[in-house]
Formats: C-alpha cells, sequence, structure tokens
C-alpha cells in the first residue's frame, strides 16, 4: 500500500482543516488507517485511528471532540478533520496502515506510512 497525505497548511488558532490521505492498492480495506503527528523537536505521536470498515474510531486525549478521521473505502482514502485547532497541534502529519487488529497506537504497529504533510496552527 502506498500513502499520500495533503492538505495540509498555514491556519489561525480557531480554525479548521481537513487532511486527506489517498492510498494505492486494492487492499486498502484490508487496513485500519491512522494518523500520527510530529512536532519539532518531538517523538512522532499517535492522533486517531479509524477501523477497516469506519465503524470504529479512537482518538488520543489531546484530541479527542476536536478532531474526527474517517474513511472511504470505495475512495480508498482516509481523512482527518480537525476543528478548533490550537498552536500545540503544530506538527507534520502522517497517515499509516496497519493490519493490526484491536486499537494499535504504537509506530511499530503500522506497516505503512505516506510522506506527511505540514500543519501550521498560528496564535
Amino acid at each position: 500500500v502506498q500513502l499520500q497525505a495533503f492538505g495540509g497548511g498555514l491556519v489561525q488558532a480557531g480554525g479548521f482543516l481537513r487532511l486527506s490521505c489517498a492510498a494505492s492498492g486494492r487492499t486498502f480495506s484490508s487496513y485500519g488507517m491512522g494518523w500520527f503527528r510530529q512536532a519539532p523537536g518531538k517523538e512522532r505521536e499517535f492522533v486517531a485511528l479509524v477501523s477497516l470498515s469506519g465503524g470504529r474510531t479512537y482518538y488520543a486525549d489531546s484530541v479527542k471532540g476536536r478532531f474526527t478521521i474517517s474513511r472511504d473505502n470505495a475512495k480508498n482514502t482516509v481523512y482527518l478533520q480537525m476543528n478548533s485547532l490550537k498552536p500545540e497541534d503544530t506538527a507534520v502529519y502522517y497517515c499509516a496502515a496497519t493490519p493490526t487488529t484491536g486499537w494499535p497506537a504504537r509506530i511499530y504497529e503500522y506497516d505503512y506510512w505516506g510522506q506527511g504533510t505540514l500543519v501550521t496552527v498560528s496564535s
């Protein structure tokens, strides 16, 4: 599976962005899809996960209630709607695919990664 993330940009605090991640290959629906982020000088961290069918989602506490992850298996695309953005959300955001069932939130549980898209939130 090859992944390409896009949709990042510069936004003011309180604003919103929607990230997209397009996947190639016919096995997209066989993978759970996650979003991670890495802020300058910090380790990459889990943001959100959506199950194979899209029926279940899981979020990091820091984004719960503000971000929404979803997927469209017909379009081989996963989305991350980010509302009420804060300066601390500034990071490079990565989409990733995992064959692991349950609630994988660790980097090593993901087999495929997109190239990342930069989100900058100004105060």
